[in-house]
């Protein structure tokens, strides 16, 4: 057999890597690139994001404040003054419905036409006279007219007015008040006193009498004031010896 050749020998244990001193005048070039940091910023890395709406700002609740007490003070009167009205108002209505008054009556029983003539043919003079019955129909109260007027009319115009005195009527009670009307030199339209003698002539004259009357009626401690008005319809033969012949009367609120 042929025999093998020795092995190589081994290399040295350590090799030591030797260091060349560099002098300061000659410059050293770097085998691997120094990195330097750009003062360029970098591009922002954009990340798709969906938009959010900021949440609103919470409520903030108003400082708490102490009434006036001067507006509780009208709030209570403004009460006390609604419960008395409603308290009134309704006792009223009770009374109202329980007693349910009726409105007193005018009426004209008797009329005298004692002259009519004229000092032009637009002046007007006459004489009249009247018996009012004023009645309170009511069973359970008293009634008290505190203002009476009442007025003569031919057609549409005023020919004189008279006024009665305040009275008080009890229940059921009926009063009789005579009525003087003295017309003197009253102006009346040319067609109307045309009028007025063709109905002398034909004896049968027809009067208006108009009535306003303010009354008060009493209910224990209750009172209610309201205006009345009465309008009389009336037909009388020719002076000096006129009497009435025909009337007809109409009360209401």
């Amino acid at each position: 057999m042929l025999a093998l050749p020795p092995p190589p020998p081994p290399p040295p244990l350590a090799t030591r890597k030797q260091t060349k001193q560099v002098s300061p005048d000659q410059i050293v070039i770097s085998k691997h690139p120094i990195k330097q940091h750009s003062q360029e910023p970098e591009a922002p890395n954009y990340v798709a994001r969906k938009s959010i709406r900021p949440p609103p700002p919470p409520l903030r609740q108003p400082p708490f404040q102490r009434t006036n007490p001067i507006i509780w003070f009208a709030a209570v009167l403004c009460l006390i003054f609604s419960l008395v009205l409603i308290f009134f108002g309704v006792a009223t209505l009770i009374i109202f419905l329980g007693i349910k008054p009726r409105n007193p009556t005018f009426d004209i029983p008797n009329a005298n036409l004692n002259s009519v003539y004229f000092d032009s043919p637009e002046y007007f003079n006459g004489d009249f006279t009247l018996l009012a019955n004023i009645t309170n129909p009511n069973r359970k109260i008293d009634v008290r007219f505190e203002s009476l007027d009442v007025e003569l009319f031919f057609s549409d115009s005023i020919i004189s007015t008279q006024s009665i005195q305040p009275f008080t009527q009890r229940r059921r009670e009926s009063r009789l008040e005579s009525l003087h009307f003295i017309s003197s030199l009253v102006f009346l339209p040319k067609d109307l006193g045309v009028n007025l003698k063709g109905q002398v002539q034909s004896n049968m004259v027809k009067y208006n009498v108009r009535g306003t009357f303010k009354v008060r009626v009493t209910m224990g401690l209750f009172h209610l004031s309201y205006w009345l008005h009465s309008r009389c319809q009336i037909e009388m033969t020719a002076p000096p010896t006129g009497v009435l012949v025909a009337r007809k009367c109409i009360t209401k609120r």
